[in-house]
């Protein structure tokens, strides 16, 4: 995976709270192995009619927000089931980082072992920044080293994260990538059987 240290993007405002992985990723969609592929059905049926027709008043059709590579939302995102579909589907689409006052345990240990950090801050803050982000362009950078997102207007938010999901995060590591930097131990190992 791409590592990911400090990351500046355009905000995606979704003013929505307890967004389900149905909801993310509908489950007619969930038949490929591949984890690529998802994006373009990425909150599909906000983002089309039933006639397939991409619907104008759906944010993320909104062009301003072409390119966007953070997502934030409302409490509790990410509830429901435990597909790993649903970051595959955030992460193709083009969203790197994801904020939110909450999440589901499953659905931010699954945003990590696929190369997304999910940030927990306050709703206050994150109010804030869906409103900048509904009226204006609105970019932010995330510094992950120092636990920091900020903007140029003066917002500076701290937030937590344990230290082994940000160290896999920081090099790019998935759970294998993890083992592979006991190679050499493991062979030394297998050796002395």
């Amino acid at each position: 995976m791409e590592p990911l240290r400090t990351h500046k993007g355009l905000v995606y405002p979704l003013n929505r709270s307890n967004i389900d992985t149905d909801q993310i990723i509908p489950k007619q969609f969930l038949k490929r192995i591949e984890r690529s592929g998802f994006g373009q059905f990425l909150f599909y049926h906000w983002r089309y009619d039933d006639d397939g027709n991409l619907r104008k008043d759906f944010s993320l059709n909104n062009p301003k927000y072409k390119g966007a590579s953070i997502l934030v939302a409302g409490e509790n995102f990410g509830c429901g089931s435990s597909r790993e579909h649903a970051p595959w589907a955030i992460q193709d689409f083009g969203f790197r980082i994801v904020i939110a006052p909450s999440y589901a345990d499953i659905f931010k240990n699954n945003c990590v072992k696929n190369g997304i950090l999910a940030i927990q801050i306050s709703e206050d803050h994150v109010q804030a920044i869906i409103n900048k982000a509904e009226s204006e362009e609105y970019t932010l950078t995330v510094n992950l080293k120092d636990q920091v997102v900020y903007d140029n207007q003066g917002l500076e938010v701290t937030f937590d994260i344990p230290p082994y999901p940000k160290e896999m995060l920081l090099n790019g590591w998935d759970e294998i990538g993890v083992t592979l930097t006991y190679e050499d131990k493991i062979k030394q190992y297998e050796l002395a059987q």
